[in-house]
């Protein structure tokens, strides 16, 4: 009986111990993985790429339709003012035509130079860069033109900026 009490006290005595010993927790979950950035494939990547150069070209090529007409427009105000006969108020009207047109094309320079510094940045699309590169600087070309009232050359300009435009498209459905 000496041999029994002593053994469960003993066993009283040792359980919490063991129990406390125990410090993992069993379990079958899975541990929780933090969600890495999806990876889009290169196809996409490329879509993208080509559907905003797509898009840039009808935007440049839409403006410079219309800044034909507003060109001629403020050459004639122009030539009227130097002869003296354009109202103050036309002559208001031409200097804010003057003014969107050169606003328009520096936006147009801002999104081509995004557009560059998108391409030089994602690895998929780096090998278009080279062809893309310098977009943005012949858009800021025609900005400069238009600043000095050459509105007819900063046009052609932007011409040869939307051809560039179009031969990225070009190498890149190769």
């Amino acid at each position: 009986m000496k041999y029994i009490v002593t053994a469960l006290l003993t066993a009283c005595l040792l359980a919490p111990y063991s129990a406390l010993g125990q410090t993992r927790n069993r379990s079958t979950a899975k541990p929780k993985r933090t969600a890495a950035a999806p990876v889009q494939p290169v196809s996409q990547v490329r879509t993208g790429g080509a559907t905003r150069v797509a898009d840039q070209i009808k935007l440049l090529t839409k403006f410079v339709y219309l800044l034909g007409g507003v060109t001629s427009g403020i050459a004639a105000i122009d030539e009227a003012a130097r002869r003296n006969e354009a109202s103050p108020a036309v002559i208001q009207q031409n200097q804010q035509s003057k003014a969107m047109v050169k606003s328009s094309i520096t936006r147009f320079r801002e999104s081509l130079d995004k557009l560059e510094i998108d391409f030089r940045n994602t690895p998929d699309l780096q090998p278009f860069y080279i062809k893309l590169a310098g977009v943005a600087a012949g858009t800021a070309t025609a900005e400069e033109q238009a600043a000095a009232n050459q509105f007819d050359a900063a046009g052609r300009t932007l011409l040869n900026v939307i051809n560039r435009l179009t031969d990225v498209l070009v190498v890149m459905r190769q």
